[in-house]
């Protein structure tokens, strides 16, 4: 079996535990829990006939007083950034979080969640397909809560991490 390391990352409260535990386990929880440090979490997915194990680095949300320990980041294969749609400014935190990591570690698949679609948005398509304009940094309306678009964005970081 391939084990591939995907590191999570995005402002705190914008939803990347959620998304985890809406993939992994089917589970939406209302009252927030904030990550402290690291959690990780595994489920194995297929891949063009391929068990593909994915490791889930959920890692603690960037904050102003905040930064990556970068020992977080070494051996990922891929990156998942994660955007609340309600809280524009955390869309400048996840495009500021890939150019540290791409001056970190180098270029890396990125699949980008767009996050809490079943709330009213202050961000728009248009932002999000200017801040990720090229087909390489693929993005997703998410909903942690009603589960839309989870299983597609995590098949779709688990082709690019397998190509």
């Amino acid at each position: 079996m391939i084990k591939k390391k995907i590191v999570m990352l995005g402002s705190w409260g914008v939803g990347k535990t959620s998304l985890v535990r809406q993939f992994v386990e089917n589970v939406f929880e209302d009252k927030y829990l904030s990550t402290l440090g690291v959690k990780v979490d595994t489920k194995q997915v297929q891949v063009d006939g391929k068990e593909i194990k994915l490791m889930l680095w959920d890692i603690a949300g960037a904050e102003d007083n905040f930064s990556v320990p970068m020992n977080y980041l070494k051996g990922a294969a891929g990156c998942l950034l994660v955007v609340d749609g309600t809280r524009k400014e955390s869309l400048q935190t996840a495009l500021e979080l890939k150019t540290l990591v791409e001056k970190e570690i180098g270029a890396l698949p990125f699949v980008v969640a767009a996050n809490k679609s079943d709330l009213q948005w202050q961000l728009s398509n248009a932002d999000l397909e200017d801040a990720f304009p090229k087909p390489t940094d693929r993005w997703f309306s998410t909903s942690a809560k009603t589960g839309q678009n989870v299983e597609a964005l995590f098949q779709e970081m688990a082709e690019r991490v397998n190509a």
